[in-house]
């Protein structure tokens, strides 16, 4: 693993890159207006990336509180081509090039394997950590996790 996992209560390291679309998305541009969820992930259509991502779309009550956006190594078309392949709507970031830069920011690229690992991070409007986890490549999340910790930051929609 390369570079240092932000704790709950860092400044999330801001990065921009482009979804599966070609479209620019720069974290910093959510402060102050909605609740960002990264989700990086290993590999587009591998089974267990697969499943984790498909549980989200299933999940539109727990999508429509927060941006969520999946971040792999994979090139612009290849999540291209997985987004429309699984319908999966949200934004699909790739850290291709420079490979692994936005994942080594937050701690979980995996030089040996060349890909990130499995690892969550709920980054508030104010653009603090306020929730993370990060698990081994074949460790699927689970993604009532991701809804306590999005209920936490608006108790008044809990």
């Amino acid at each position: 693993m390369t570079g240092v996992v932000p704790r709950v209560g860092d400044q999330a390291p801001d990065f921009t890159a482009r979804n599966q679309h070609g479209e620019q998305f720069r974290l910093s541009e959510y402060r102050g207006r909605r609740d960002v969820v990264l989700v990086f992930y290993p590999y587009a259509f591998s089974r267990v990336c697969t499943s984790e991502l498909g549980a989200l779309r299933d999940r539109p009550e727990l999508l429509a509180g927060a941006e969520f956006v999946g971040i792999s190594c994979d090139p612009m078309f290849t999540l291209r081509a997985y987004a429309e392949a699984e319908r999966l709507e949200f934004g699909l970031l790739s850290d291709f090039w420079p490979h692994g830069a936005i994942a080594s920011q937050y701690g979980v690229f995996d030089a040996d394997r060349g890909c990130a690992l499995r690892g969550t991070f709920v980054v508030d409007q104010a653009g603090l950590v306020r929730w993370s986890v990060v698990n081994e490549i074949g460790a699927a999340r689970d993604p009532d996790e991701y809804a306590e910790a999005l209920a936490s930051l608006r108790p008044d929609l809990g």
